[in-house]
């Protein structure tokens, strides 16, 4: 049996929403070889395995590979050791060292847009266009369609869609918000999936930071 901690990442102001993330806190009792499958069972997008609480070593498995960095599982882990383990000023992902800071109630991880996946953007006429979407255009498999709600405001509507890997449409994609700050090169605040916000800002030099309201919603034991 294995401790799984179940979380809720990007809520809104209201704590509602928000992307399901799976983190087991002592990564060990779950072996290397065994990962890939429990994250493929458990199905959430994402399942953060810590290897090192102290070191924030950590890794990421999506139901169908591993990545090297993801914003939400990081957002939401950094949360999480904060609230039972320890607070940690860095994660250390394979993809390397995210700073980790907070403001305001909300979690903050920085980090480069090469970390993570190789997201592609579609910017739409407006939100409704958005919304209205079927899927992303020419069949991308990994990509974000996006367009602004308000531009003087520097709020969007998005969302990311990533077919390779078993996720399909995402709720709330921190790694995607770090790709777009850094290309439009300002601060900005996502709406994304049925409800999700995350905030996103522009570091200079081809980083920013992605943060949001995070929610403790069960402690289970899992059955290895």
């Amino acid at each position: 049996m294995a401790e799984l901690h179940v979380l809720r990442v990007f809520c809104d102001a209201a704590w509602s929403h928000g992307n399901p993330l799976g983190v087991f806190l002592d990564g060990d009792e779950v072996p290397e070889e065994r990962r890939q499958e429990v994250a493929a069972e458990l199905g959430f997008s994402e399942t953060v395995f810590v290897d090192d609480a102290t070191e924030g070593r950590m890794r990421i498995f999506t139901p169908g590979l591993e990545l090297g960095f993801a914003g939400h599982p990081s957002v939401g882990t950094a949360w999480l050791l904060a609230k039972e383990r320890e607070v940690v000023p860095v994660l250390r992902p394979p993809a390397g060292e995210v700073e980790v800071r907070t403001e305001g109630g909300l979690t903050f991880v920085a980090a480069r847009p090469e970390w993570g996946p190789d997201w592609k953007f579609f910017q739409l006429e407006d939100a409704l266009a958005v919304e209205e979407a079927p899927d992303l255009p020419g069949g991308a498999d990994v990509g974000c369609i996006w367009a602004w709600i308000d531009e003087g405001e520097g709020t969007v509507r998005s969302r990311c869609f990533s077919h390779d890997d078993g996720v399909g449409e995402d709720e709330a994609t921190g790694s995607a918000a770090i790709c777009l700050a850094v290309e439009v090169g300002r601060d900005i605040e996502i709406r994304q999936g049925r409800g999700s916000r995350l905030d996103a800002r522009f570091l200079g030099e081809g980083r920013a930071e992605v943060g949001g309201r995070v929610v403790l919603d069960e402690v289970r034991e899992f059955s290895l």
